[in-house]
């Protein structure tokens, strides 16, 4: 693969990289917070015991739920961006040999 074209594909991938990273960052931060409701409203449905109280529960814990496969993702993707751009850095430095 030409020089320049690697080059590209590098500074692609790492841009990419840093804005998974990043939003990687804020989902830790909101599933943090969603987490928190989703265990205040398992309290609450445990010392009210109504079926309201059940049902804010179930919906906060599903949500976070929702967030911890959508953290899961992105940190696959993470990863995959992270090989990705192993392998192109190896197939830059092959080449200068």
């Amino acid at each position: 693969m030409h020089r320049a074209l690697l080059e590209r594909r590098i500074r692609d991938t790492h841009a990419r990289l840093v804005k998974a990273r990043e939003e990687l960052a804020v989902l830790n931060e909101q599933l943090a917070v969603v987490q928190e409701t989703a265990d205040e409203a398992r309290v609450r449905a445990l010392v009210s015991e109504t079926p309201l109280a059940a049902r804010e529960h179930d919906e906060a814990t599903r949500h976070a739920d929702a967030m911890v496969r959508a953290r899961e993702a992105l940190q696959k993707s993470v990863v995959d961006l992270e090989q990705r751009q192993d392998e192109l850095l190896a197939a830059v430095t092959s080449g200068k040999q």
